[in-house]
């Protein structure tokens, strides 16, 4: 089936998860507010440190300022060199998934294991030239993977189209392997782009500039997003 054909019905469950990249840091608890009245089912909290993206943003003190705010899941994606440094902390700030990248550490048994001690759902990131077969070795440690549908490090960038063959061959590897692991996407989603990439295989979306962009405002935002794939399923 082409990108064009009228996708079959999907049974997986959309879960949307705002990305706090594109927010208003001057209003970050309005933000979290109206996302979790929008029918947020997660708060994705990108994390960069200059070094494994060319960027800069959040820390474990803004993690630990989400958890004051709402009670969604928060979503931690750590795209930073050495993850393992920081891992402690972010969990403890109050994370309750924390994403490592596959290229960011040469010990990801060992970042994706130190998750799991901390309590925490572990990911694994995996950015659009890495091969997928990584996740043969590490499947079975982790509760997310994420694909990434633009090379990481800023907002707002344009979807590449091959991450949906991407997503569509790391969804046969999960349902194969380890069925109940999420798949999720990240990168230039929005209203065209979101129901292809769930058709292909997300069960999460991320969309920072979807989502607090734009005049709507964020719970209208979140709802026409939603809207946009359950008329593509129907």
């Amino acid at each position: 089936m082409n990108d064009t054909q009228a996708p079959p019905p999907v049974a997986r469950a959309l879960k949307l998860a705002p990305s706090l990249l594109a927010a208003d840091f001057a209003r970050l608890g309005d933000e979290l507010r109206a996302a979790e009245a929008g029918g947020a089912d997660l708060i994705h909290v990108d994390v960069m440190d200059g070094h494994f993206v060319p960027n800069l943003s959040l820390g474990p003190l803004i993690v630990e300022a989400c958890r004051r705010v709402t009670s969604l899941p928060l979503d931690v994606h750590l795209m930073i060199s050495s993850p393992e440094r920081y891992i402690g902390a972010f969990a403890e700030a109050g994370a309750d998934i924390i994403t490592v990248h596959a290229e960011a550490t040469p010990h990801l048994h060992r970042a994706l294991g130190l998750i799991r001690e901390c309590g925490v759902q572990a990911g694994v990131a995996l950015n659009p030239a890495t091969p997928l077969t990584v996740l043969n070795e590490v499947l079975a440690l982790v509760d997310l993977v994420l694909v990434m549908s633009v090379n990481p490090g800023f907002g707002g960038q344009t979807f590449i189209e091959g991450s949906l063959r991407r997503l569509r061959a790391a969804r046969a590897i999960i349902d194969a392997q380890r069925p109940g692991c999420l798949l999720e996407v990240d990168g230039g989603i929005n209203h065209e782009t979101a129901p292809r990439a769930y058709h292909a295989g997300a069960d999460v979306l991320v969309a920072g500039s979807a989502v607090f962009g734009g005049e709507g405002g964020v719970a209208h935002n979140l709802t026409a997003l939603r809207e946009a794939v359950q008329r593509a399923d129907g």
